[in-house]
């Protein structure tokens, strides 16, 4: 048994769906190698049979073909991985060794295009993305009819291989970005990719930021949206979302659904968005700064409405409003983990019942549960889970601050978050940057 065989057996040889099949066409012996959880291996014989064993083709023609076929092959050293990635490595001996890497007929092994599952579509195309990263471009290509779509893949991971590819408009996207994407990447292609985190790495983005920079998308109208306005859209084998880079702080209050609205409604859900925003941010720390430090700037009739209603609350307000807010986030958190038919369920005991005995029970105001409500429901109209989840850290920072400095700490914590945003740049673009056109930057070349 000759090197080449043996380099490819060895690599399998505790694997046990790892095949070996010998077969004789024309006096020529052939050995087939490949995966059968990636290899559907009878449909590929026969594949392989109409590909080089055409009607009235001789012993010698077929020879030549199988000969051709394999020139370019003859250099490879690591079949391992052609294995890995579901080809089917064909090995035959005459006059010297010769290796065939060939496509072969994949088992069905991704789900359908359905509809998105975490991301509401109103007025849209209902195709979401999958994990097969190249039916994830075909979606992109159906929805970007034009020649100057440009694809750009990338193999990262020493260990553990996986493919990656950033999309976008030539001509639209600026020069600059584009290098520095790309050189990002290529810096960091040994690296592992199996998780958000890692694609942080890949793209060096510190993995202890506070925001989001980039934004994820299932729904393949606002990737393509994207590629359009210049940016650039990262696809991950086997993550079932885009990649859109740069993100900005405008992508919390609008997406491409928007623009399915006439002008004035269209400005209207985005300045709810916009409000909803700020209330997270300031209602929380407002009602611990006004009912602890600064009661004095309140009406008189409204302190003693609010003194009233926390008659009898053992606890001071930050004490108070930190302990419904963890019990709400834990809330939350169950019920994006339990199953779908339990997840209602818990929400509504935690939601209705556990807030209105801790009122009977005079744990908490009346006036801290509709402040909970209110600012949970406003925390739902920004767009990107993730961004709510960085709003949401951000309100405790707030919250702290009221309760030292009262409403001057708000205006500082504000101040402090403004400050945060404005220090964030991806890729070179700052991340309070409202345009992304070519003509905005200065081009290095």
């Amino acid at each position: 048994m000759t090197q080449k065989l043996n380099e490819i057996k060895n690599s399998f040889i505790n694997t046990n769906d790892f095949f070996e099949i010998k077969l004789e066409i024309e006096g020529v012996q052939l050995i087939f190698l490949g995966l059968r959880s990636l290899i559907d291996v009878g449909k590929t014989t026969i594949d392989f049979k109409s590909q080089f064993l055409t009607q009235g083709l001789c012993r010698d023609d077929f020879i030549k073909s199988l000969k051709d076929s394999a020139t370019l092959e003859n250099s490879e050293s690591n079949y391992a991985s052609k294995v890995l990635g579901g080809k089917l490595i064909v090995w035959f001996m005459l006059d010297t060794e010769y290796v065939i890497v060939t496509e072969s007929s994949p088992k069905t092994l991704t789900r359908n295009i359905e509809q998105p599952t975490n991301e509401n579509v109103l007025q849209g195309t209902l195709s979401s993305f999958i994990e097969d990263i190249n039916i994830n471009i075909g979606l992109i290509r159906k929805q970007i009819v034009t020649e100057d779509l440009h694809v750009r893949s990338f193999t990262v991971g020493k260990k553990q291989s996986r493919m990656i590819s950033l999309l976008y408009v030539n001509g639209q996207v600026s020069n600059d970005l584009l290098h520095r994407a790309i050189d990002q990447i290529n810096k960091n292609k040994e690296r592992i990719v199996q998780n958000m985190q890692d694609v942080n790495r890949i793209i060096s983005i510190s993995p202890w930021s506070l925001v989001t920079q980039y934004k994820t998308t299932e729904v393949t109208h606002e990737a393509a949206k994207a590629i359009s306005q210049g940016k650039l859209v990262l696809f991950v084998d086997q993550i079932p979302f885009a990649f859109i880079l740069p993100s900005v702080l405008w992508d919390m209050f609008a997406n491409e659904n928007d623009n399915n609205y006439t002008y004035p409604l269209m400005i209207a859900i985005r300045s709810l968005r916009v409000i909803g925003f700020l209330l997270t941010l300031i209602v929380p720390g407002l009602y611990v700064a006004l009912v602890s430090v600064n009661p004095e700037v309140l009406r008189i009739e409204l302190a003693l409405s609010i003194a009233q209603s926390r008659e009898g609350v053992p606890y001071p307000a930050i004490v108070e409003l930190i302990i419904m807010l963890v019990i709400l986030e834990l809330i939350i958190e169950a019920s994006v983990r339990l199953p779908k038919s339990v997840g209602p369920t818990i929400t509504m005991v935690g939601g209705i019942i556990l807030g209105q005995a801790a009122v009977e029970a005079q744990l908490v105001s009346n006036l801290l549960i509709i402040i909970l409500a209110a600012t949970t429901i406003a925390n739902s109209t920004i767009i990107g889970f993730q961004n709510s989840l960085s709003i949401r850290l951000f309100k405790y920072m707030i919250i702290i601050l009221a309760s030292i400095f009262g409403v001057l700490g708000i205006m500082a914590g504000l101040f402090l978050v403004c400050l945060y945003f404005s220090s964030i740049s991806t890729l070179g673009i700052p991340f309070v940057n409202t345009n992304l056109s070519k003509e905005r930057y200065v081009e290095n070349e």
